[in-house]
């Protein structure tokens, strides 16, 4: 489903030119879930924001579902953020003076084609993470592990190839986490392919693969 063939990406900075991507292969099949991981400065982040088309890279190839993604111009890339793939981050990212429903219908905002049966989609899936309550709450009313819920249905609501999830949990308590991390395992049961970027080795493993990056290159894979 996915192929990164010889990614590299690099940024100037001061005098210096920082390899943050240096010749990476990836490949990730229709389903699989796979966690990222590495030290500060290996080129997590930069990987991510290619994986969601939030970034292009300065070489190299990336396919998603035959697609062809690093050469999409900005119009292509935006709709294809938006169609086909999920985003999920420590923040939340939700808005503050927009209900939790008015939240999870964003993406629906800035599709090119609205979609009828969004709203009941939203609905069904807010019900699923126990949200069906605090519907027409605000950001600020919820819990740290019921706004990440929320972000979750969001990112999942316009039905995503692919969801990345960056360090999902990391601003929540342990009771928060299991829940979210719960969550996911779900909807990977139920064949959704997730990316995850995480720092912590106990959240990896629940990944069936790891890919350790040092330095802007695939040091190890390790499988579950």
């Amino acid at each position: 489903m996915i192929e990164l063939r010889d990614i590299r990406k690099c940024y100037k900075q001061g005098g210096n030119e920082i390899r943050a991507l240096d010749g990476v292969d990836i490949s990730i099949a229709k389903g699989e879930f796979v966690a990222i991981m590495g030290p500060s400065g290996s080129g997590k982040s930069t990987l991510l924001n290619v994986l969601g088309a939030l970034d292009k890279p300065d070489s190299g190839t990336y396919h998603l579902e035959n697609d062809e993604i690093a050469s999409m111009d900005d119009d292509a890339s935006s709709d294809l953020r938006n169609r086909r793939i999920g985003f999920v981050f420590q923040s939340f990212h939700l808005l503050p003076r927009l209900t939790v429903l008015e939240n999870v219908l964003l993406p629906q905002r800035y599709a090119a084609q609205e979609d009828p049966a969004a709203e009941a989609r939203a609905r069904e899936l807010l019900e699923r993470v126990g949200l069906s309550h605090r519907i027409d709450h605000l950001p600020g009313e919820l819990s740290g592990g019921q706004l990440q819920r929320a972000a979750i249905v969001r990112a999942l609501l316009n039905q995503p190839a692919l969801l990345l999830a960056d360090e999902p949990t990391g601003n929540l308590d342990s009771k928060s986490a299991t829940d979210v991390l719960a969550l996911l395992a779900e909807l990977h049961s139920k064949g959704q392919t997730m990316v995850l970027v995480t720092h912590d080795p106990n959240i990896a493993a629940q990944a069936q693969r790891t890919i350790h990056l040092k330095d802007g290159k695939v040091a190890e894979v390790v499988n579950a």
